[in-house]
């Protein structure tokens, strides 16, 4: 699945997933854009001589609610084609720093080639830090946010969080809530461009600062020399033979001696006839050591973005996704193990629990009961002995009984730990049946449950997690319609 249609996707779940009362998208249009992309998807698949597929029915089918949602309100579709700032900033900014790169030398004497030209010295010296920190990275990886920043690539992914006017604020919050999901998913292919774009930057910088040396020397004769208060003939004899033995070993151009620098330190005299050797020995530097690794740099990442954005990393086996495939026969089913906390399930809520993994997976879903942690207990103790990073199992949800009161320091501490330690988001899932059974239909009732579901949802939230009311005496009550909604990994 390629970046544009994993978009389309992701879009859609997000609409599907919010739109939980189908105010936007009806039961109706969701069962008319299966049933079209499960026809087409065939329809493509026995063309091609092959099986049907989950990507092609996806994008079939998010294409078809997309497309009603945009003859329906003329916002949404202006919002559809929007263009990110990341579009204009790959070739804006390179071409800026080929205009700065030309624009640099114009600061600098125009008759004379300073040996010492703190332009250029600079030139290379920045880019030797560059170099630098990337080893150092490399060596020693950090979990810090480093370059680029995160708010810079959501920036660029999604562009400003604002939204068309004359929107249904269903879809509006929808739509906040995939820009914040796909800023997410495409932080790494962002990354990507951006770095490639950066590194392009560099280059063009440095080939436009050469090429106005070698473009003013066509019309102007170079005086070569140099001057400081703090160097003598001796030192920067030295900084130079070590600054230029590579382009003179691999261009074969000429040398110099102590007795030629010190005849060009100014104001002695001026060598006039000499400016082309220095001006060719910086350009080979400057090629050697920043133009062909930058562009390097910038190829690597170019052949690193087409990959993500040919491959899209999109998780497929999200029960959202399951469930739509399980439609056309390609689902898997997949695993859903329970973490209770100081919850003790019985036998007729672990049959809930097992609907509920129906729900969410498909007919193939399956579910397993984790014991009970202990109200209070470290965190890290109680789950000692839970592999939070085991493929086989899809989705991992901590299971709460609404009844209790939410509480930072128990289980705040409980969802941090998870969260932090569950490389693919946890699902919470707050079960309100020994509520339920308390409480009689009295306006009074409902409102005081009502109450109570805000509270442990704004909890959760605070937490970096999505709470999903159910009954697990009567799981029917609350289906899910999209999932189970997952944390974000911290």
């Amino acid at each position: 699945m390629n970046e544009l249609i994993a978009r389309d996707v992701v879009m859609v779940r997000a609409i599907e997933t919010t739109d939980q009362k189908k105010e936007i998208l009806s039961e109706d249009d969701r069962l008319y854009a299966s049933r079209s992309a499960r026809e087409l998807a065939q329809w493509q698949a026995s063309g091609k001589h092959a099986e049907v597929t989950g990507d092609d029915f996806l994008q079939q089918r998010s294409e078809l609610l997309l497309k009603r949602l945009a003859e329906r309100n003329p916002a949404f579709a202006s919002f559809s084609k929007r263009r990110y700032g990341l579009q204009g900033l790959t070739w804006a900014l390179p071409l800026l720093a080929l205009v700065l790169g030309v624009a640099l030398d114009r600061i600098t004497d125009p008759h004379r080639v300073d040996l010492l030209s703190a332009p250029l010295l600079l030139i290379l010296a920045w880019n030797f830090v560059v170099y630098i920190g990337l080893l150092i990275s490399l060596v020693v990886p950090s979990r810090a946010p480093g370059w680029p920043k995160d708010g810079m690539v959501r920036r660029l992914s999604v562009g400003k969080l604002a939204l068309p006017r004359k929107m249904p604020p269903v879809l509006s919050t929808a739509l906040l809530s995939f820009m914040g999901e796909w800023a997410q998913l495409s932080a790494r292919l962002t990354a990507a461009r951006l770095n490639r774009t950066v590194h392009m930057s560099a280059a063009l910088f440095s080939i436009g600062a050469v090429a106005s040396l070698y473009a003013r020397g066509l019309l102007a004769q170079y005086g070569a020399g140099w001057e400081s208060t703090f160097l003598n003939a001796s030192q920067v004899h030295g900084l130079l033979s070590f600054l230029f033995a590579p382009a003179m070993f691999v261009f074969n151009l000429q040398g110099f001696t102590l007795a030629e620098i010190e005849a060009l330190r100014f104001p002695q005299t001026t060598a006039a006839e000499g400016g082309a050797r220095w001006v060719h020995l910086y350009a080979a530097t400057i090629f050697l050591f920043v133009v062909l690794p930058r562009l390097l740099l910038a190829l690597a990442y170019n052949l690193r973005a087409a990959h993500f954005a040919k491959r899209f990393p999109l998780d497929l086996d999200h029960p959202y996704f399951r469930r739509l495939n399980d439609t056309i026969g390609v689902s898997t089913g997949g695993l859903l193990r329970v973490l209770p906390y100081s919850f003790t399930v019985d036998e007729v809520r672990h049959q809930g629990l097992v609907q509920v993994a129906v729900m969410a997976f498909g007919e193939q879903g399956r579910m397993m009961l984790r014991p009970s942690s202990a109200y209070g207990e470290d965190a890290r103790e109680l789950l000692r002995e839970v592999d939070l990073t085991d493929p086989n199992v899809n989705i991992t949800a901590v299971l709460f009984n609404i009844t209790a009161t939410p509480e930072k320091e128990n289980h705040g501490a409980f969802l941090d730990y998870l969260v932090k330690s569950s490389p693919r988001g946890i699902a919470v899932l707050l079960d309100q049946s020994s509520y339920v059974e308390r409480m009689g239909d009295h306006p009074d009732d409902r409102a005081r449950l009502a109450e109570r579901v805000a509270l442990w949802q704004q909890f959760c939230h605070f937490h970096h997690t999505r709470a999903t009311v159910v009954n697990l005496l009567n799981p029917g009550v609350h289906p899910l319609e999209a999932g189970l909604p997952l944390s974000t990994p911290q």
